[in-house]
């Protein structure tokens, strides 16, 4: 019945207990996951979630915030993409939240390895996980420059202005809520959710973080992604089963459904 479109589940706190997490899915009606990968270190571990079990599939891609690991090409992307249950690249972006003190121009690695994923899922014809944070304007920029339209894909987690949802929308991207939708201090962010159309809409957990209320505070799995779906029917004002059909009918839209050459 729900999709949770962007999970980490080879992190070790939710790998060590995944038959919990499956049975605690399939009880809240949790029918499919996307594992998202952020590493190409990582990568094995996310494609085998993808290979071993029918229901969930994952990305490739390597985190704007990741230093100090592997630095991807489009080739070690692409190499990747080809093999089965990978459905989308990312999650890619921008991130200058915690600079540490660095510039913006400092930040020009990250920008290129920003412009590397655009140019793999345009070979590769997958769609991009976005995630921006304190960076919407290169963000956008960059999508533009690099023709990410072709490519489509979703801001994940989506956090930003409604400026920028707009900017999202008219480049073709989907726009994924999570459940910040559901915290107190979030009334600007639902005042996005309820202006996105929901053919745009996705819904996801971004577990183990973000868990929504009332279970904020915990770690958050896929299970709690209809306390997302719940929420965002309250805003838009129709019922959750509806919220529930239309995300899951966008999730195989955009990754799954066959892409045409």
């Amino acid at each position: 019945m729900y999709v949770d479109s962007h999970c980490h589940l080879s992190f070790p706190e939710l790998r060590a207990r995944l038959d919990a997490i499956r049975a605690d899915m399939a009880c809240a009606g949790v029918d499919r996951a996307l594992c998202i990968c952020t590493t190409l270190e990582e990568f094995g571990d996310v494609h085998a979630l993808a290979r071993e079990h029918a229901n969930f599939w994952c990305s490739v891609g390597v985190h704007p915030d990741t230093e100090n690991l592997a630095e991807p090409t489009v080739e070690d992307l692409l190499e990747r993409a080809r093999l089965a249950k990978v459905v989308a690249i990312g999650e890619t972006g921008l991130d200058y939240y915690r600079l540490e003190g660095r510039s913006r121009e400092a930040m020009a690695w990250q920008r290129e390895r920003f412009r590397v994923h655009i140019r793999a899922a345009l070979a590769a014809r997958l769609p991009l996980v976005i995630h921006t944070r304190s960076a919407s304007d290169d963000t956008i920029a960059i999508l533009r420059e690099e023709g990410g339209r072709d490519a489509g894909g979703v801001f994940h987690c989506f956090t930003e202005s409604m400026d920028t949802a707009e900017a999202a929308l008219d480049l073709g991207f989907h726009i994924s809520f999570s459940g910040i939708i559901t915290f107190k201090s979030a009334q600007d962010l639902r005042e996005v959710a309820r202006h996105v159309p929901l053919e745009r809409c996705l819904i996801e957990t971004d577990s183990p973080y973000l868990a929504p209320v009332p279970f904020r505070g915990k770690v958050n799995t896929p299970a709690y992604v209809p306390y997302v779906a719940k929420q965002l029917a309250a805003i838009k004002g129709i019922g959750v089963e509806a919220v529930a059909a239309a995300t899951s009918a966008n999730f195989e839209r955009l990754f799954l459904a066959p892409r045409q050459t």
